[in-house]
């Protein structure tokens, strides 16, 4: 490494170590990241702060998270312009280390439909509107790089289209969209899926429902929740079959219930929010999941376990493609020239085992 990149790869014959074998990867990049070692970017309650920010970025460079996109999700206009006023003048921290490239918007212009809407607020539910959005936007500096939207909305359409003009990716998320209608937001720009299979009603026809149209559309990458909760192995298999490596993003969808201990804690609305033993996150009065306490590094490790995919492609699902679908071209792969986000691990069963993180090339991680 030199001056923050990779400056020459020279390859080995033989592992040094043949019973545990350590690899070097890509740093994993996360799109979907609500929170992390108590620090959440989207709640009113508990204010986010800037030492917040720096403590959840380097909680995640021990997970192997190099690069991620802190989410926010639906709430009311004045804190999602005060938590994107704060990342953006956080963003370019040193000790940050360029982790964080911009934001996702995960609301609040879905479905207000129970089921379909998740854990978000049904009293933060609202139509897309332009106006507002751009406040957001300008708050965080014109950093908002991805929004999740439900297409089938009045005037979503027109919002996307909008969108995808100031180099906005869309994705369609908590949503009850027709074929139609998601065809009709790909047309617009729609790019792919946020958490498919998840921010779905129980409920559904088995065949008018949004599924099956996102897993036909081949102009759709698909983000999956891996953590062994939000998805069933036979779903993570049939959607890996459909999508293939190329178009399948491995996401976290990961809270800041991350690492704490299971329990019960409560959130904005005063809901009882249930975390288990076995590291499941749900919101007890709907009884649905609220978000993931499992780092990407276990939906990497899990998907391997599930599908039977490779090292390579579990890899390329969790740091190439994000890359690839945001056309950031100096992350998320090996090669001469690139930024210098790498890790050293040894995969288990269930999570990888980070040794080493290296952000631009810098230690920035070593396991004790």
């Amino acid at each position: 490494m030199k001056d923050g990149k990779i400056f020459k790869i020279t390859p080995i014959k033989k592992l040094s170590d043949e019973a545990h074998p350590a690899f070097i990867a890509p740093g994993l990049i996360d799109n979907q990241v609500n929170g992390f070692a108590g620090v959440s970017f989207c709640l009113a309650g508990g204010e986010l702060t800037k030492e917040g920010i720096i403590k959840a970025t380097h909680e995640l460079w021990k997970m192997g998270v190099t690069t991620y996109l802190p989410t926010l999700t639906s709430n009311s206009r004045e804190v999602l312009v005060r938590n994107f006023t704060l990342l953006a003048k956080t963003k370019n921290d040193p000790e940050l280390n360029g982790s964080i490239v911009g934001y996702h918007l995960e609301g609040p212009y879905i479905s207000p439909i129970d089921g379909f809407r998740g854990a978000h607020p049904l009293r933060h539910m609202r139509k897309p509107d332009w106006k507002e959005f751009m406040e957001f936007y300008e708050a965080s500096g014109r950093n908002i790089i991805t929004i999740t939207v439900a297409p089938e909305l009045e005037g979503a359409i027109d919002f996307i289209k909008k969108c995808t003009e100031i180099g906005v990716t869309v994705a369609i998320g908590h949503h009850n969209g027709s074929k139609e209608i998601i065809e009709e937001a790909v047309a617009n720009g729609a790019k792919t899926t946020t958490h498919l299979g998840n921010g779905c009603s129980n409920m559904i026809n088995r065949h008018v429902n949004p599924l099956w149209p996102q897993l036909a559309n081949d102009k759709l990458m698909a983000s999956l929740i891996c953590d062994g909760f939000h998805l069933r192995d036979e779903e993570i298999i049939v959607f890996y079959k459909a999508k293939g490596t190329n178009r399948t993003i491995i996401t976290s969808d990961v809270t800041h219930y991350a690492t704490l201990s299971p329990g019960e804690y409560k959130n904005d609305e005063g809901e009882t929010i249930q975390l288990t033993k076995e590291g499941m996150v749900r919101l007890a009065s709907q009884n649905v999941l609220y978000g993931s306490a499992s780092p990407l590094s276990r939906g990497v490790a899990h998907m391997i376990k599930v599908t039977g995919c490779s090292l390579g492609e579990a890899i390329q699902m969790a740091s190439t493609n994000p890359a690839k679908l945001y056309g950031w071209k100096d992350r998320g792969v090996l090669a001469p020239g690139k930024r210098a986000d790498l890790i050293l691990f040894e995969v288990g069963e269930n999570d990888l085992t980070i040794k080493k993180t290296f952000v631009a090339g810098k230690l920035v991680y070593e396991a004790q």
